[in-house]
């Protein structure tokens, strides 16, 4: 297995940083990695909940949450014919705000070749997420609002 992986610093409380993070339906407005996400079950991001997620320079891919626990991350997985991608969003506390760790493992027979041919683009996509992540959390602007899978508010 192949993982990729970045790491960064969000001033601002593990709390903010998973309205944000969970709220995956947005992601499109806060990092360009993302085209869009479309969750196909009703509800909140939970344990089960299935999504397509679009992204520039890859075909659209459907990943299912395979855990998740409130205020600290989740981890969803994307299978396809001799490959199984697994995502983690990781949140922790780090000095007054939170440390958010980001990462891709690619499984299976061939996880590897994946890896090597997608790892260039998946360590920026990385990057774009964090970054993004970062600065949408950071925001004070920005006001969290629920809304209901599909986009409606």
């Amino acid at each position: 297995m192949r993982t990729l992986s970045v790491t960064t610093e969000v001033a601002a409380p593990t709390e903010r940083v998973w309205q944000v993070m969970s709220d995956v339906e947005r992601w499109q407005e806060w990092t360009p990695s993302v085209k869009s996400i479309r969750l196909l079950d009703a509800g909140p991001l939970a344990l089960g909940s299935r999504a397509v997620v679009r992204q520039p320079k890859f075909p659209p891919a459907r990943w299912k949450v395979t855990a998740i626990e409130s205020g600290l991350g989740f981890t969803w997985v994307s299978l396809g014919p001799g490959i199984r991608v697994i995502a983690r969003h990781s949140i922790e506390s780090a000095d007054g705000g939170s440390r958010v760790t980001l990462s891709v493992d690619y499984g299976g027979i061939l996880g590897g070749l994946m890896a090597r041919l997608t790892g260039d683009i998946t360590e920026r996509y990385l990057g774009f997420e964090a970054k993004g992540l970062r600065a949408r959390s950071e925001d004070p602007g920005f006001r969290h609002e629920l809304r209901t899978p599909g986009g409606a508010t």
